[in-house]
């Protein structure tokens, strides 16, 4: 396996995300769903690597700088077939790293507060990040849970 910075331009990537997104909108409310689409992650402020298993797409996530110190984690996915497998943390620690190489010192992320969601939290607790408040525009929301960490 290996990450790579990805230009989000293929239709692998598009077609990933898209399910990411219809994933999100099944289990949280429109109004509580955060996930970025495509669009959303073209941005200059974002940086986002995909999970290769050879040429197919197994993972991805994003920074989005918020701040010059502060960056917030977002579309941390893994393919259905693959979860549990080691991605979600391989690639935790590689923006974990990117970041931190980028200059950031705080990282962000809000996550889904239902059981689905249980996993990602737990994932993320493994890697030092603690519950705090909204960050950033967010608002306190029951189907959201927010988390940051220092780098």
């Amino acid at each position: 396996m290996r990450i790579v910075e990805d230009d989000l331009s293929g239709p692998q990537i598009a077609e990933f995300l898209r399910e990411h997104v219809r994933e999100m909108r099944s289990i949280t409310p429109l109004e509580s769903k955060h996930a970025l689409d495509l669009d959303g992650l073209r941005t200059p402020d974002v940086t986002f690597w995909s999970v290769m298993d050879g040429d197919t797409i197994v993972g991805c996530g994003a920074i989005k700088r918020l701040d010059p110190e502060h960056a917030e984690l977002k579309s941390m996915r893994t393919s259905a077939a693959r979860k549990r497998s080691g991605i979600a943390s391989l690639l935790l620690a590689h923006i974990i790293a990117e970041a931190g190489r980028m200059g950031f010192t705080r990282l962000s992320l809000e996550t889904g507060s239902a059981d689905f969601f249980l996993p990602a939290r737990r994932l993320y607790e493994k890697f030092g990040f603690g519950y705090c408040e909204p960050f950033a525009g967010y608002r306190p929301d029951p189907h959201s849970v927010f988390m940051t960490r220092l780098l």
